[in-house]
This record gives structure tokens, sequence and C-alpha cells, in this order.
């Protein structure tokens, strides 16, 4: 989840902004060697010398698709369960949304791999529903509005976002890591208490919830996430997450936690519905809130853009990030009409075909006609919905836990030294939790102010943004060591030259000297012995 820019990717995207011209446009056609080790398994794509337009055969790339589905099956499982608890769905209308989720991600993957005209990147990025979007969208649906004010939300800030798609691709530089870790921490962190609502059962009204059975049994599943992340072999550490799934839903039901029996009732086949649950209804501060969002969705897709080109050895120039952004946009202005919701680049996949080296996007693209096929099977989505929450409780605190974990990872990049950085972090993050640590907060504001600010994520993201804009753009006003709040320096002096001092000696003009003015003698090591 760690979707921020390096200095790295930063560099090569200002590289690719001043030369954003037609000669530099064909240094992209650049042939470049096959793989060692696989040329006999591959072609390339005749007139093409670009490593992402490599091709293998049907069956190779189907194989290779499949690695990216369950690289990202747990996680894009994750979005939909989060939302339909919090708008009290069926269990029939939540396996609606996880369906309508696959559905979505095999098209908005396959319009980002292949692409048509001003549309999609054409590059080995996998595409599924957003996890940036969830703390937001978890404070629609459980307002007055449900299901369909999140989907009114997503249609109308998606069509913002795709209207500033070409502007926001060289506008990145205001969303540095500082910005993004925080925003990505924040999510982690507020994320985390649903995990502990669903160990503790999901239903607050149940005579159970909180017990000692409930808790153990996801205690369980987080402890076979671990094992076999610990002992198993390279294939089940990668599926330790939906392995902890599997066999704690099948501990769950033979301890009478879970039922099975709406299962037989869904559909093998069938078509997805437009809006299967109810057409979507617009309110203002919904919008304003999801517009927020997009813009974080917009900084990850990016980043991920600009970091799969280094990765796979290709030139990434603005005119590309800008159809990469036109495609998440439009993939998510969609997904509503199926039951859906917002669409971004996953960054786990992105580190995938840094691990495996398999750079092709037609491998990628291979991924998406599974997970568009998953979408038309709604079995599927009825059994998944049967998952007892409180497995879902032990599984979601590994994976919550790692989309914050993910930030800090981003925020350990930033320089902190003789600036503002650490104050923008610090107040950030800290607003970004009130309302998890006090729900309350803000019942006393505006109920368009409330739904902005009861998201952790938009108050993180404005507060950060803010900050940003304030101590590191606008920078008149700003003095050299602007506060005892900003971090100090790495350097260091041994304990025995303080020791040596006397009361009244100073440092002058690199000199010491003592209480008189009369300079002291500084010497090696070996001639004070």
């Amino acid at each position: 989840m760690n979707k921020s820019l390096s200095a790295a990717q930063n560099d090569n995207f200002q590289r690719a902004v001043e030369h954003d011209d037609p000669a530099h446009n064909q240094s992209s056609e650049t042939t470049h060697a096959p793989p060692a080790g696989r040329a006999h398994n591959s072609r390339r794509e005749r007139g093409r010398g670009r490593p992402e337009d490599e091709r293998y055969t049907l069956g190779a790339s189907f194989v290779y698709g499949l690695q990216h589905v369950l690289t990202m099956y747990a996680g894009l499982l994750a979005v939909p369960l989060i939302i339909g608890q919090a708008a009290g769905l069926s269990t029939a209308d939540t396996g609606t949304l996880i369906t309508a989720t696959f559905f979505m991600a095999g098209l908005a993957t396959l319009l980002q791999t292949l692409g048509v005209p001003f549309f999609g990147s054409k590059l080995p990025l996998v595409q599924g529903v957003s996890f940036a979007s969830v703390s937001t969208m978890v404070v629609i649906a459980s307002g007055a509005g449900g299901i369909p004010a999140i989907f009114g939300a997503v249609i109308v800030s998606s069509a913002i976002g795709l209207a500033i798609a070409p502007v926001f691709s060289k506008l990145i530089r205001f969303f540095p890591p500082v910005v993004t870790g925080s925003v990505i921490t924040t999510i982690g962190i507020t994320l985390v208490p649903v995990a502990a609502h669903w160990a503790m059962g999901g239903d607050k009204s149940a005579a159970d919830y909180g017990s000692i059975a409930n808790i153990g049994l996801a205690a369980l599943t987080l402890a076979i996430a671990l094992l076999l992340s610990k002992v198993g072999s390279g294939t089940i550490s990668r599926l330790s997450f939906l392995l902890s799934i599997v066999f704690g839903t099948l501990v769950a039901y033979t301890a009478g936690k879970t039922d099975f029996s709406g299962v037989a009732g869904a559909s093998l086949f069938a078509l997805p519905h437009p809006f299967a649950l109810g057409l979507p209804t617009f309110n203002i501060a919904a919008i304003v809130s999801m517009v927020i969002v997009v813009l974080v969705i917009l900084t990850e897709t990016s980043a991920d853009i600009l970091a799969i080109g280094e990765i796979v050895g290709t030139d990434i120039d603005s005119k590309r990030v800008a159809n990469g952004l036109r495609a998440d946009m439009a993939s998510s202005m969609v997904s509503p009409v199926f039951g859906s919701f917002t669409q971004s680049a996953f960054a786990q996949n992105v580190g995938l075909v840094a691990v495996t080296g398999i750079k092709s996007r037609f491998a990628v693209a291979a991924g998406a006609l599974i997970l568009f096929l998953m979408g038309l099977i709604p079995v599927l989505g009825a059994f998944v919905a049967t998952i007892p929450p409180v497995v879902l409780g032990g599984a979601g605190l590994i994976l919550f836990s790692t989309v914050a974990a993910s930030g800090i990872r981003s925020l350990a990049s930033v320089d902190y030294d003789n600036n503002m950085n650490l104050i923008i972090v610090a107040v950030s993050i800290g607003v970004g939790v009130i309302p998890m640590a006090a729900p309350s907060f803000y019942a006393a504001f505006p109920h368009w102010f409330q739904t902005i600010f009861h998201s952790g994520i938009s108050a993180a993201a404005i507060v950060a943004v803010t900050l940003n804009l304030l101590f590191n753009h606008f920078r008149w006003g700003t003095p050299q060591n602007p506060s005892v709040f900003a971090a100090g320096t790495n350097r260091q002096i041994k304990r025995e030259v303080v020791d040596a001092l006397e009361e009244g000696d100073y440092c002058e003009n690199g000199k010491v000297l003592d209480a008189d003015g009369n300079e002291i003698p500084v010497v090696s090591n070996e001639s004070a012995a």
C-alpha cells in the first residue's frame, strides 16, 4: 500500500514533464533485451520493442495473470465486506457488492493495460477498489444516505477527477511522501477499530459480542496467518491471508458461528444488474469528501505508474501518466452502475512485477479476464459473504495494520532536518485520528462539516496538503530553524568532550574559549594521552 513517490521516481517524472516532446516520446519505443532465461518462452510484439509489450503463450499468460489475482484477492474482498457491514446490508446484498468488485476490477484492469485512445497507461498495472476511500465511505454509509449516497459521491467526484487528470499529472510535486505517507498511515490506523469490531463479533447487539470465544477465534485466525507466513513455502506464504480465512471459517462452521444455507440460493452465473442496490443520490458534503479521496487516489496511481515504469524499464511521460489517471477515473465513474466503488492501482501487484520479472501487460490483462469472470459468478460472492466477522477480524488486523506500516515506511524516506516536516506529519495524523479517538468531537458542527472531517482520511489529507503548501512551498516568513518542534540535526558530541568543559567555557568562531576569553587548545586523542 506504499504509494508515495520516491525521490528517484519524482526525478523521473520531472524529467518526463520537462522533455515531453515527440523526440522524448520516440525514446519509449527503444528496444530492450528480453529477460534472461525467458527468451525461449516469449516473443516480442512485432513492430514494438517496449518491455511491457512482451507476449507469452496463452497458457503462460493466464498462469502469470492468476498470480496477480491471488496477490490482490484478499485486499479486494476487504472493501465490500467493510462497506456492507457499515451499511447494514444483508448477506445477499453484500454478495452483490463482492461480485461487482471483481467484475469492475477486471474491466478497470483491461482498460489500464490494453488501453484505448486517451485512456490507459498500457502498463502491467492491476486495478481494484481503492482502500483510500474506505473510511470516508464508511462515514457516508453509516449516515442517512447509505449505499446510494456513496454511489452518487463516487460518480461526481470521479467525473471531477477525470476532468483534472491532465493537469494533476503535472502537479504531483505538491503531494510528496510527507503528505501521502501521513494519509496512508492514517488510513491504516483508522481501519484498525474495524478489525477490532469484527473480532468482537461484528454486532454490538449480540449476546456474545466481545466474548472470549469470538476474540479467541479471531486470535486463532491471526495465528494461522502468521504461522503460514513463517513456515510455509513461498506460495503458501503469499496465500497466508486467504488460507487463514479458510481455516478460520471451517473452525467457525464446526462451532456453529456461520451458516452456508444462503449460498444454495445464489446463481452459478449471472450478468450484473445496473443499480441493483438502488439509484445514486447526491449529497454535497459526501461529494466534497469523496473529491478529497479522489485526489489521494490520483496521487497513489501516479506513484504506481512511475514505480512500474522504473521496474519495467520503460519511459514514462506526463501524457502517459494522464492516460493512466483517466482510466482510473473513468472506471470509477462506471463502478457505481454495477455496485462497486472507486478504482485505483494495487501497489502490491507492482511489487509482484518486481519480484517475478514478468513485465508483460498482456499477462496482467489475462488476470483481468479471470477477475471479470469471477464477477459473473454470484455464488462466489454469496459464499464469501458468509465468512463470519470474527474470522475477518483476525485476518483484517494484519491487512489494515500493513496499510499503516506502508505509510510509516513512506514517512521514513522524508527529510526531517531543519524543516517543518515533523510537525506536518504530527498534526496531520493527529487530526486524522480524532474521529476514532473521540467520535462525538464534531457533533456541534454543521452536518456538511461533520461528513468531511469525521472521515480520518479526509481530515488528514486536508491538513497535510495545507501544511505542506504553507511550510514547504510558501516559504516567505519561515526562518531557517523554524520551530522547537522541528526535527533536530544528526550531529553528536562525545560525552568526554562535554565533561572536559568548565563553568563559563564557550565557543566562538570555531574556537573554544574559557570564561576569561582565553583560547583553550584543541588536541588530538594521542596528544591528550
